[in-house]
């Protein structure tokens, strides 16, 4: 009936302008009642929430080494490091990068797979000022160094000088010489905006040629803190399984590190085989995990009571499978299973729903907007399209980065 109601107020409004102005652009008629142009404007969109707007992301890191500089920050594989421990060998590398010149807005090129080493030099790259810019160490040579031309690195980071790195006029760093002895481990403390960027991330390119995102300080914050989605705090430790030049990473990255939780990093080769990852998951204690759709519709099949057991199972980047998502609900646990959607631009998730127990729906809807996030359905004209219609998403708020590089 309500349904019924809505599309013949839409009709007689039509109706009433075309009467008035038969000559008139279509797209001029604004068939919303004031009611509905409230709710889905602004009633959809009341996600204002507090979170630190002004703080930059290792300040932020820096709150939590003073809280708690003996709690475990980071595990990979046999290693772990303390809060303290991290932030020290981040400040002796911040420290180096500010003598060899780095000011802050130069984009430092990170070549280092999950691990100790490259959470490291993200934290000192931002500490110097600096702006990070991650890159997959298996992409070909020629769109490797295609990435470090196009953000014009001031310089590459390795893990050692055994690393083979493609051949660039970039001068090379490696920063295992920092990971241990001594230096100056005080932290910088350079006055820097949250309005900074801090990383340049790359989309894998529509057109054949990726494009750089600029995402800010603050957008990574409203990620990750007071999201609305998912509270991540001192007791969780999560899965760090996303390729670092991909933005899932931002979560698994900053959320444990900023609310004082633990990241446990996963090798590659744990990550595909479903029966070594189900076992280091179990072994680390790993509360939070997120999985493309892809591996998420593998491993509800292969691993399912292991991921029910999760505290958070976050999935999302492709349109989901519901029977994946009605197999994992079949098993017993505590998991809550969250439906996540966003483009990179939007710093890593824009919206998300949360399943219910009960649900038996052949839908699996990307949700709504997360905390300091809007979403609208703008039809070709750009106004709002009626409740239930077909419309073009849009997306504002906290999230969204600066723009593209050199764009």
């Amino acid at each position: 009936e309500a349904t019924i109601a809505r599309q013949r107020g839409y009709l007689l409004t039509l109706l009433r302008a075309m009467v008035a102005d038969a000559g008139q652009p279509i797209g001029r008629i604004d068939i919303l009642p004031a009611d509905e142009r409230s709710y889905l404007l602004e009633d959809l969109n009341r996600t204002a929430a507090d979170y630190p707007s002004d703080l930059c992301i290792h300040e932020l890191f820096e709150q939590q080494v003073r809280r708690a500089p003996e709690a475990v920050a980071l595990v990979h594989e046999d290693d772990e490091l303390s809060y303290g421990e991290l932030n020290a060998r981040a400040n002796r590398l911040a420290h180096h990068l500010i003598t060899l010149g780095v000011k802050p807005e130069d984009r430092i090129a990170t070549v280092l797979d999950r691990s100790i080493a490259l959470v490291m030099a993200q934290l000192a790259i931002l500490k110097a000022g600096g702006v990070y810019v991650p890159i997959d160490h298996a992409l070909p040579s020629a769109r490797q160094e295609w990435l470090m031309a196009d953000c014009a690195a001031r310089l590459v980071l390795c893990k050692s000088d055994d690393d083979e790195l493609v051949e660039a006029t970039i001068p090379v760093l490696a920063i295992e010489p920092f990971m241990v002895g001594t230096g100056r481990s005080r932290d910088p403390g350079l006055a820097l905006s949250a309005e900074a960027a801090a990383y340049v991330m790359y989309t894998s390119g529509s057109t054949g040629r990726p494009k750089g995102v600029v995402v800010p300080h603050r957008a990574v914050n409203r990620l990750v803190i007071n999201n609305g989605y998912a509270k991540i705090d001192a007791g969780d430790r999560v899965a760090w399984a996303g390729n670092p030049a991909f933005d899932a990473s931002t979560f698994e990255v900053w959320a444990p590190l900023l609310n004082g939780g633990c990241i446990i990093a996963m090798d590659a080769v744990t990550v595909i085989n479903s029966s070594s990852f189900a076992k280091a998951l179990k072994q680390h204690r790993v509360t939070t995990l997120f999985l493309t759709t892809a591996l998420f519709n593998q491993y509800t099949l292969s691993m399912a009571p292991t991921l029910a057991q999760l505290k958070y199972l976050l999935c999302g980047g492709e349109r989901n499978d519901f029977h994946s998502f009605l197999k994992l609900l079949s098993e017993e646990g505590p998991v809550r299973l969250i439906h996540c959607y966003g483009p990179t631009e939007t710093t890593t998730f824009a919206v998300a729903w949360s399943c219910p127990a009960d649900f038996d729906g052949s839908v699996v809807p990307i949700g709504r907007p997360i905390a300091n996030t809007r979403v609208y359905l703008l039809d070709g004209d750009g106004a709002p399209v009626p409740f239930g219609a077909v419309g073009e998403l849009y997306i504002g708020g906290a999230g969204v980065a600066r723009g593209y590089l050199n764009r």
